[in-house]
């Protein structure tokens, strides 16, 4: 977008778009390592989070600023002796990822994405309508 230009309907649907599909593919990836408990660095997996941002004005949809991994939830600690993870008293720490939340921000962002087409969906049918006008 310029830098003068005052972004349309169909400008920020798609941003929001974008910004809600990689949400869910974020969401999806800590639903798919629930119960990774050993990445490349040897700790169990962290959750990793969407964060967005606006270009400061009223006018414009979301961007993505970064996929962050969640640094302020511990992970949780499962007694399991046994397990190739598990300390010398049997626990094993596990991903700080919580499959109740996740279902819920998957089904916010869901929800969000329908919206934003929803827009774009609309901006379409009022395009057509003006052009059968003008016949």
């Amino acid at each position: 977008m310029g830098i003068n230009r005052i972004p349309s309907s169909v400008d920020i649907a798609i941003q929001g778009l974008r910004a809600e599909s990689t949400r869910m593919n974020v969401i999806a990836g800590n639903i798919a390592n629930a119960k990774t408990t050993r990445t490349d660095s040897g700790q169990p997996y962290r959750r990793r989070e969407l964060v967005l941002s606006t270009d400061g004005d009223m006018f414009g949809g979301p961007e993505i600023k970064s996929i962050s991994a969640d640094m302020t939830t511990e992970f949780k600690r499962l007694h399991q002796p046994g397990h190739p993870d598990a300390d010398k008293s049997g626990f094993v720490n596990m991903p700080n990822v919580d499959l109740p939340v996740e279902m819920v921000n998957l089904v916010a962002a869901s929800r969000a994405y329908q919206a934003n087409a929803a827009v774009m969906k609309r901006h379409q049918e009022v395009m057509d309508a003006a052009i059968a006008l003008l016949k």
